[in-house]
């Protein structure tokens, strides 16, 4: 199998949080092999860089010439280029070779400590010029544009004039700002486009803008588009700063290899979620059990927290005649109602990872008692105001037992449908639970 190369640019970080261990992380993370050339080494930790010792540019060139002359590199992205003649050489080679640069214009490390000579900033406004993508933070991007930003308007108005530098496209970073959505702007042809997501953490990381960078290089030789790159290295980032590592003393780092674990366990869920699905509906006893508002299934990923954490049904499983029809396909966030029975569950028992929700009849119910399953109900006449329903009344029903049952039912309440909710380890082990229940019910 022919894997895609991507090459970093960039320093070495002794602590191996940022710089080119980032990069190398993030790649193979991403299923691209990654090549290196250093362009500077650092003494450092999660506290702080000790010490700095920039690489001759003519060696920097050397590396890239080697790397060059054996693999077939299109995509390379630049991380710490400290002075002026390592800025040249790179620039040089860049053309040389007809590389595809996504340029993260380091300035400054996590800790603080500066990474960029001050009379290099201009050289590393010249080697825009040759960047299919630059990535600044607010930081950077407030020195490449020339003024303060504040605002989504500042930082639409810094895109538009750091492109005069000549990149392709520009990605101004929104991490910086305050407040609980994190707000990325891309100016690409003349256009604005924003990525939205709700902020992981206020605490500062170390590595975040190397792997988010280095995630949208690897997005790109794999022949993804520039939108759809960007938009995957942010759930990259995001797994990898929300499992970010307790190492050192200082700054924690963020956990690449935690990424590549949650984006391997959402395929494992979307794909165990269809497979359960079309079980259900292919199978005609199934129609049987359908509630008014359709079924739907979902498996939480592990630690999962909240319902876009849950892979369900974009639509349901509803009742055509005699027959079940899937009317959706599994999706992070599918199902709030399912999800939240599910993370619920998942609070007294964290082997519970999926649900299921079927139509409640008393024969049903017996049922379900004859078969041996354990079973618990809460009174939804007895909710109270502004609770979600499947967070109180899950919780009612496991407090009503002591454990987390098989079985969750509630007998309706006046404009609420009755309802029966399956629970298990698995989306195929609730399917074939409600299966049994099915062919066992006239």
């Amino acid at each position: 199998m022919k894997v895609p190369c991507a090459l970093t640019i960039a320093g070495s970080d002794s602590s191996g949080g940022a710089g080119v261990q980032a990069d190398l992380k993030t790649f193979a993370a991403l299923g691209v092999h990654g090549l290196c050339v250093v362009t500077a080494i650092t003494a450092q930790n999660t506290r702080g860089v000790d010490a700095t010792f920039e690489l001759p540019p003519e060696f920097v060139t050397q590396q890239l010439d080697t790397i060059m002359r054996d693999f077939e590199v299109e995509w390379a992205k630049t991380g710490m280029l400290s002075n002026v003649g390592i800025i040249r050489a790179v620039k040089a080679g860049a053309k040389r070779y007809r590389l595809h640069l996504i340029v993260d214009p380091v300035m400054v490390s996590a800790t603080g400590a500066p990474l960029l000579r001050e009379d290099a900033l201009e050289a590393l406004t010249k080697l825009l010029a040759r960047a299919e993508l630059v990535t600044p933070n607010v930081p950077e991007a407030e020195r490449l544009a020339g003024f303060k930003i504040r605002s989504k308007a500042d930082m639409r108005r810094a895109a538009r004039t750091i492109s005069k530098l000549g990149p392709q496209a520009v990605l101004v970073k929104g991490g910086h700002l305050k407040g609980r959505e994190v707000v990325d702007v891309l100016y690409a042809g003349r256009k604005f486009k924003e990525f939205k997501s709700p902020r992981v953490t206020s605490q500062p990381t170390h590595g975040t803008g190397c792997s988010f960078a280095s995630a949208i290089t690897a997005e790109l030789a794999k022949r993804t588009n520039l939108h759809e790159a960007i938009s995957n290295a942010r759930e990259f980032i995001e797994g990898a700063i929300e499992n970010r590592l307790k190492v050192g003393k200082g700054v924690m780092p963020v956990n690449q290899m935690a990424a590549l674990f949650l984006s391997a366990e959402k395929g494992r869920a979307l794909e165990e979620v269809w497979q359960a699905a079309q079980l259900l509906a292919e199978d005609p006893e199934f129609a049987k059990l359908l509630p008014e508002v359709g079924s739907n299934i979902a498996m939480a990923l592990p630690g999962a927290e909240k319902t876009s954490d849950v892979v369900g049904l974009s639509g349901r499983i509803v009742r055509v005649g005699d027959r079940a029809r899937l009317t959706g396909f599994p999706k992070l966030g599918g199902s709030k109602h399912v999800a939240n029975l599910v993370l619920t569950a998942m609070g007294y028992d964290r082997r519970i990872r999926a649900g299921l929700n079927i139509r409640f009849s008393e024969g049903i119910l017996r049922l379900c008692k004859k078969l041996g399953l354990s079973v618990s109900e809460f009174d939804r006449s007895r909710e109270p105001r502004d609770v979600k329903t499947m967070v109180w009344g899950t919780e009612r029903a496991i407090k009503k037992i002591g454990k987390v049952p098989q079985v969750i039912f509630d007998r309706g309440a006046p404009g609420k449908e009755a309802m029966i909710r399956l629970l298990g380890d698995s989306p195929i082990e609730v399917a074939k639970l409600a299966l049994r229940v099915a062919r066992s019910f006239d």
